[in-house]
């Protein structure tokens, strides 16, 4: 039996004091500490074992009194101990009193760890920061007081102070701290809060190799860090380790079997559940394990035994965190029961338990969930921030405040939120998904690519796309104007059925008159029949809506017949089916069987005999058929239907008050404007309930233009324009209609029209035609109207409101031209036929006189002719024509026709006259240019004679001049030829040296040009012979010099190969020779011509001059 001795003072007897029988009252024991003046370390021991620090303090060391349980006992006597009197007495002795005071704190930072009441929370820590700071008065440089404060700041979750306390124990070099186990731990559990579970598992390490035999509890720590970092094989060994130390260390079962749970194979996780039921055996009351096996059956679906565990767990636990644990598996229980009531109480209450999110974040999850069940978003909203602010990339938790932002409607928040959320994960497609679905509504083509990606991830995954997804993605390209990509998807959503047999043409429906009743319309005897043929005829509901929309593609790339069979198909199997009943009284409507249409909504209204859709359409029609009352009844009925909160229903009612107040039986200035009024504040109410109607906004534009505002209605007809173009579900060909009347209103006669007429209506509108021919006549371009006007009879040729009109544009264009024609022949009357340019303006003004007149008569025929046929069909008062009217439009036309005859003759007569002119215009014309070219042919003969006479010329000299050579050589010496030749060939050898300085003989022939001109010059006034002689004169020049030269290359050539003839040498000073002997022949056969003789001496002084190596011969 373990017992104290207390020492008697002045004596050497001691008491014994049993440690098993301490006395109920403490003050017992504390009477004897005191009268015998005990040594603090006895009062410490009596209290608990030794001074221990913080860590050893909550572990199994606990004295007597403390392990007792008698915890009031164990205050009573510590408190006693730290008294004032005792620290008087007790002065000198230190390390007592601080162990006392730190005892004391760590009690209370204990008290205040456990409590969970916020208020008695902070009494505690209060209480065990006093106790502290008074032991570090005592010393402030103790190490325990310094750990004990550091457990202290880590209780409070003051991470940074606590790791700055342990820092200074481990920082002091005195007595070993820098290995001050306490503070090592104390350390490593600050690391592992903060996340950073290496540098943890270091201290953990490092304490384990200073202190080898540290209890399991150290082990423990290495063993929580090694799973958290992913370990958990090591993390096993280590918590078996800590089970080898203290097999009854009831928190390491629970570890090692969750360790367990986190290896995949199935045969670790009935390992974690052996060794978790093992721990529940050892201690059925450790809620740890509790709360794993309700886990564990939780996704077992055994709920019952979840309720039973996690009651349990709260009945033993007092840590707020552990309740909090009981709390999320009782409360997900319920939820997954889909009793929100209870699991949203319970995870209340496990919110509660928990300091804040960061402790246990899944309560907040499950608790936001609940919240968005019942339509607190905002509520919602605030845990799942909390969730996020925990794990701020966690995309499960971004799309659901994606969804919150959407609910709460700030689209640009669940925008940012989604694409966030593909950011972090591209490989989530439910997020791409939910990203597609919100911005289908603001950008479309972006809303495609989310759900390409989408289904591109699905389909990678090796997944099923959703009939949905694929839907979308259709009803996209459909609403791009991408109508193959459409049908591609519509078929691969679709997939195999007896559809596809319609689609590709292999069965036909068999033909349905158009003006067929809408009982024969529908008769569905077809797809029976098919079924006795043995065809399945199956349409899964989930592939309704994608038919449907695959209809409607057919029915838009104007394939009405595949469209009706899909249309009747759906009602085949789903009868209820409205929709396909509207579509095919659209159908009808289209092709103008409009009775037929009628009793195919009448069909869907005894389906629904308040659906707002079929009501406004019956409406539109009833509208259509003139049908005024009736319509309007039945638009206040489909507006009834949905409590005013159809704005299609509104919009009729507008529009009807609006024709009412045109109707012109009934036109009267206030009914029309009562009805303007109605018609505005209709048209208003569906603006201020959507901002972006544009049908409403293109009402009220009308109402102010037919007030006379129409600057303010341009304005709106604009913004709606722009507004609409590009969707081709909105296609408002009214507006631009509008904008048009508008210019037309104010006197701009814009093209409008025309843009309108190509844009929507392929140029084939009657009634925009109508518009346009209007237009044209305003602007007097009668011509215009009138070719606009057949085209529109040529598209409606039984609409007799166009030919009254083209009639009457004929008419005008007639009674414009005559009058402007008398004014134009009087100007016309007073051209000249002088000279040619004016005969050309008078052909056009001829022209530009009769033809009008011609047209105009022809016009105006044309015209008598269509008011004749329109007078005939106004006698049936069939088409409303007025014949009195039609009868004095023919009147006024036969007088036209009477008036324009006396232009006609007027201008038949000014067409001969015009004619004679003209021709005698056209005959002095033919004679002056044979005149002309008479002239010119004398002038070609004149000059061919005189080239003639000089050709011959030149042929007689050159005969004289070769008949003179002969005589010449046949009457000269052999002597004086012979010294000739000497002198020619010195004369040729000085020759070849000037050839070969390069430039002599192109100055010989310079000298020839210049003698050619001087020549000219004075000969000039002399006879033509004379002139065509010198040029004779000069071509022989030339052709002596070109055998001159051919002459010298021989030379050149026999020379350098050393065969000189002498004779070739002697010919070498044949042109001086020539020249010479040419001279004197022509004075010998010119003698009776000596005024030619002294200008030939004049050349060849010249010449002779210029050849300084000659002999002077002339």
């Amino acid at each position: 039996m373990a017992s104290v001795y207390i020492p008697v003072q002045n004596s050497e007897e001691e008491v014994r004091v049993s440690l098993e029988q301490l006395p109920r009252d403490a003050s017992d024991i504390l009477d004897i500490l005191k009268a015998e003046q005990a040594p603090l370390d006895l009062w410490l021991v009596i209290a608990v074992l030794k001074t221990v620090s913080v860590l050893q303090f909550f572990d199994s060391r606990f004295r007597e009194y403390f392990k007792q349980g008698k915890i009031e006992q164990f205050r009573q006597i510590l408190e006693e101990g730290s008294s004032p009197e005792i620290d008087e007495y007790y002065a000198d002795v230190k390390y007592e009193r601080i162990a006392i005071l730190n005892a004391l704190g760590a009690y209370y930072s204990y008290l205040g760890k456990v409590e969970t009441k916020q208020r008695e929370k902070d009494d505690h820590f209060i209480l065990a920061t006093q106790y502290y700071n008074k032991a570090s008065r005592i010393d402030m440089h103790e190490p325990s007081t310094w750990i004990g404060k550091g457990q202290l700041l880590l209780a409070k979750g003051d991470l940074d102070q606590a790791s700055a306390a342990f820092k200074i124990v481990l920082d002091d070099n005195r007595d070993d701290n820098r290995d001050n186990v306490p503070a090592l731990l104390g350390q490593a559990c600050v690391l592992f809060n903060r996340g950073r579970y290496s540098d943890s598992l270091e201290l953990y390490k490092r304490a384990l190799q200073v202190h080898p035999n540290c209890p399991a509890s150290v082990r423990l720590g290495i063993g929580l860090c090694r799973y958290k970092m992913g370990q958990f094989e090591k993390a096993r060994q280590a918590f078996k380790r800590a089970l080898q130390i203290q097999k009854m260390l009831r928190l390491l079962w629970p570890l090692e079997s969750w360790i367990c749970k986190q290896m995949k194979a199935a045969d670790e996780t009935w390992k974690g559940m052996e060794k978790m039921q093992k721990a529940f055996e050892i201690y059925p009351y450790c809620a740890m394990a509790l709360n794993y096996l309700a886990n564990h059956f939780f996704f077992t679906g055994q709920h019952f035994l979840v309720e039973q565990l996690t009651e349990t767990a709260l009945a033993v636990s007092s840590l707020g965190l552990m309740k909090s644990h009981s709390y999320y598996n009782l409360a997900r229980s319920y939820h997954s029961k889909g009793d929100y009531e209870k699991a949203g109480m319970y995870y209340m209450a496990s919110v509660k338990e928990c300091n804040k999110p960061h402790d246990f974040v899944l309560p907040y999850f499950g608790l936001g969930q609940v919240q968005l069940k019942w339509g607190d978003f905002r509520s919602s909203l605030s845990n799942f921030e909390k969730v996020l602010e925990v794990y701020p990339e966690n995309c499960e938790t971004l799309k659901v405040i994606g969804h919150i932002y959407v609910q709460l409607s700030q689209t640009e928040k669940a925008l940012e939120v989604l694409r966030k959320a593909t950011k972090i994960d591209p490989r989530d497609a439910q997020a791409f998904l939910e990203l597609g679905e919100l911005l289908i509504q603001s950008d479309a083509g972006a809303a495609l690519d989310a759900f390409r990606t989408a289904r591109g991830l699905l389909k990678k995954n090796g997944g099923e796309v959703p009939i949905e997804l694929l839907n979308n993605i259709g009803v996209l390209h459909f609403e791009r104007g991408e109508f193959e990509l459409a049908e591609q998807t519509f078929r691969e959503a679709l997939g195999d059925g007896v559809w596809l047999s319609f689609l590709d043409g292999k069965v036909h429906s068999p033909p349905v008159d158009s003006d067929a009743s809408s009982r024969q319309y529908n008769d569905l005897q077809f797809f029976r029949r098919l079924e006795e043929e043995g065809t399945p005829v199956d349409l899964p509901w989930d592939k309704v809506t994608t038919l449907f929309n695959h209809a409607r593609l057919l029915e838009q790339l104007h394939d009405n017949e595949k469209a009706s069979i899909l249309y009747k198909l759906i009602l085949f199997k789903y009868p209820d089916y409205i929709d396909a009943y509207l579509r095919l009284a659209a159908i009808a409507k289209a092709r103008n069987n409009t009775q037929l249409s009628i009793e195919l909504i009448g069909d869907a209204l005894k389906v629904n005999d308040r659906c707002p859709n079929a009501l406004s359409m019956l409406g539109t029609l009833e509208l259509k058929s003139d049908d005024w009352l009736k319509a309007k009844d039945t638009f206040r009925a489909a507006r009834e239907a949905t409590d005013g909160k159809d704005s299609y229903a509104t919009l009729a009612l507008g529009n009807w008050n609006y024709y009412a107040a045109l109707r012109s039986e009934k036109r009267g200035p206030k009914l029309e404007a009562t009805h303007l009024e109605k018609a505005k504040e209709l048209y208003t109410k569906v603006l201020v309930q959507h901002p972006s109607n544009f049908y409403a906004a293109n009402g009220a534009a009308v109402v102010l233009a037919e007030k006379g505002q129409f600057d303010v209605s341009k304005d709106i007809f604009t913004q709606v324009q722009e507004a609409a173009s590009g969707n081709i579900f909105v296609q408002m060909p009214d507006v631009w209609i509008n904008v048009a009347h508008v210019y037309f209103a104010q006197g701009h006669f814009a093209l409008a029209y025309q843009n309108c007429l190509r844009k929507f209506y392929y140029n084939t509108d009657t009634q925009v035609l109508l518009y346009l021919a209007r237009t044209h006549y305003e602007a007097e371009q009668w011509q215009d109207c009138k070719k606009t006007l057949l085209r529109a009879i040529h598209l409606a040729p039984s609409n007799y409101t166009l030919r009254f009109d083209a009639g009457v544009a004929m008419q005008k264009f007639s009674m414009f031209t005559l009058q402007k024609t008398k004014k134009t022949a009087d100007e016309f009357c007073i051209c000249s036929v002088t000279e040619e340019n004016t005969i050309d303006f008078e052909c056009r003004a001829f022209d530009a006189l009769y033809v009008p007149v011609r047209s105009t008569v022809a016009e105006l025929k044309n015209a008598v002719r269509v008011f004749s046929q329109l007078s005939t069909a106004s006698s049936l008062h069939y088409h409303g024509f007025d014949e009195k009217k039609i009868e004095t439009h023919v009147g006024y036309c036969k007088h036209l026709l009477d008036a324009a005859k006396v232009h006609h003759e007027a201008a038949e007569r000014e067409e001969q006259q015009n004619r004679q002119r003209l021709e005698l215009a056209r005959q002095v014309n033919l004679a002056e240019e044979a005149r002309r070219k008479a002239e010119e042919q004398r002038k070609l003969q004149l000059e061919k004679r005189k080239q003639e006479d000089l050709l011959k010329q030149v042929r007689q000299q050159e005969e004289n001049f070769k008949r003179v050579k002969e005589q010449w050589r046949s009457t000269e010496p052999a002597s004086k030829r012979k010294e000739r030749s000497q002198m020619e060939d010195e004369d040729g050898r000085g020759e070849k040296r000037r050839r070969k300085g390069g430039k002599r003989r192109k100055r010989d022939k310079k000298s020839r040009y210049e003698m050619g001109e001087t020549e000219g010059d004075m000969m000039d006034g002399e006879m033509e012979d004379d002139d065509a002689y010198m040029n004779n004169e000069d071509d022989g020049n030339r052709i002596n010099d070109q055998e001159d030269d051919r002459a010298d290359n021989n030379a050149q050539v026999l020379a350098a190969a050393g065969l000189e003839d002498s004779d070739a040498e002697d010919d070498a000073g044949a042109p001086s020779s020539n020249i010479n002997r040419r001279r004197r022949a022509w004075s010998e056969s010119d003698d009776d011509e000596p005024s030619v003789r002294q200008l030939e001496a004049s050349p060849t002084r010249e010449n002779s001059a210029e050849f300084p190596g000659s002999d002077g011969e002339a």
